[in-house]
């Protein structure tokens, strides 16, 4: 595992340090991939959960990316996101057949056009969706969860990782 990863400058405004960290966050999700096989990125090391793969994982980030900065801040269509399903439970974990490296480029594309929205628009800005109660959050509440979300999600991986192949790293 080689990939760089960096912590966000000590002295700056709130906006890049929140941006700072949870980049920080999104690039150890990549950085846990590194080197995996498509059988170990779909492997249950977890027996309890199922749907706990590194590849479910992935697919879990990328949608959830396009939840809170697409749908809730934006306020777009929420059709088709698997986070607004009502048939099926889960179905951004979802992701047997699926090559981690395209998984991997679905979150990054997502992470790219979230930085989008965080560069255009104020930490005090209220998102846009009716949809659901925290579609009214501030882009800083946003930012803020986006980070426990994905540092929760990254700290999964590190232990499915040291599981599937004894790799071992933080940053």
């Amino acid at each position: 595992m080689t990939s760089e990863r960096h912590r966000p400058p000590f002295v700056a405004d709130e906006k890049t340090q929140l941006l700072g960290w949870l980049q920080l966050q999104r690039d150890i999700i990549g950085y846990k991939c590194e080197g995996l096989s498509h059988e170990d990125a779909h492997r249950v090391v977890v027996p309890t959960s199922p749907l706990m793969t590194v590849a479910g994982i992935v697919s879990h980030l990328r949608w959830v990316e396009h939840t809170w900065f697409q749908i809730a801040f934006l306020g777009d269509d929420p059709t088709g996101s698997p986070a607004f399903s009502t048939k099926t439970e889960d179905l951004d974990f979802m992701v047997e057949g699926h090559e981690l490296d395209m998984l991997l480029k679905m979150y990054r594309r997502e992470c790219d056009a979230a930085n989008r929205v965080i560069a255009a628009s104020d930490l005090d800005d209220i998102g846009k969706y009716d949809g659901f109660p925290a579609g009214h959050a501030s882009l800083r509440w946003i930012m803020m969860h986006m980070l426990e979300e994905t540092a929760r999600h990254a700290g999964q991986l590190d232990i499915i990782r040291e599981l599937l192949d004894g790799e071992k790293g933080y940053y």
